[in-house]
């Protein structure tokens, strides 16, 4: 199987800082890398950034300057600990506007293909430092998505702060229910306001569900899981247990 993991701001950072939470999610993809493809899509970069030069963040330019800063350290701080485990890496920059070319999407598709052949896992950071969009538009979920469409993998999953797509906002109501598999999302759901809990985030619930709409379309596969605690994830690949998180089907999962 080819996996798609992306990881976002809120779940690698906390108060400012990089969080160890990092270290879990090194841990299980190696793990998940043993047996199958894996490819990292990480958000982060800015916030990396700020933990070293603070800038006014409502700035476009300046939080393209933080990525700059941040996309070297937070390829640094994966580094370290992925060669604990003497797991090979690499950096991909791409935005979602490098999918517009067929000649640059296959040209990139290759270079994972050789990636994933030799059993390294590519990092695939969006490229603030250039594109206003990743910036703006869903903390690189759509990247994500297309990233898993583009590149042939099954599923992606996202872990985020999200830990799942309820029938109502489980912050407001405490009666609120998981929906553990969706074959079909609400269209009233895309109009809930972009609420991301981390201040450098810029995803939501919204851009998560445009995310699996693409790929359900698509006939591909999303999972939305806690970022927070890998445990629900873990227990739906490893042992095949649905405890936690969301499936968005968009074909027969076995």
């Amino acid at each position: 199987m080819r996996y798609v993991i992306k990881v976002g701001t809120a779940t690698l950072y906390q108060n400012e800082k990089l969080s160890d939470r990092i270290n879990n999610l090194v841990e299980f993809l190696v793990k998940l890398n043993q047996q199958n493809e894996v490819i990292l899509v990480s958000s982060g970069a800015v916030g990396a950034g700020y933990t070293r030069l603070k800038l006014d963040k409502t700035k476009t330019e300046n939080k393209q300057a933080l990525a700059s800063i941040g996309q070297p350290l937070l390829m640094k701080e994966y580094k370290i600990r992925f060669e604990k485990y003497n797991q090979l890496v690499s950096q991909v920059l791409l935005t979602a506007n490098d999918f517009d070319s067929r000649k640059r999407t296959q040209n990139a598709k290759n270079m994972i293909e050789v990636l994933l052949k030799n059993k390294v896992i590519p990092i695939i950071n969006e490229n603030d430092a250039v594109s206003i969009q990743e910036l703006v538009f869903g903390d690189n979920d759509q990247l994500s998505a297309y990233t898993t469409y583009y590149f042939d993998a099954d599923m992606l999953i996202i872990l985020s702060d999200i830990d799942g797509l309820y029938d109502s906002n489980p912050k407001e109501n405490p009666n609120a229910k998981l929906l553990k598999i969706v074959t079909k999302i609400d269209k009233n759901l895309m109009q809930t306001p972009c609420n991301p809990n981390d201040k450098f985030a810029t995803g939501g619930i919204v851009t998560k569900l445009k995310s699996a709409e693409f790929l359900m379309e698509k006939g591909k596969n999303m999972f939305l899981a806690s970022g927070f605690e890998l445990e629900d994830i873990q227990s739906f690949l490893f042992d095949k247990i649905h405890k936690k998180g969301t499936l968005f089907k968009g074909k027969k999962w076995k």
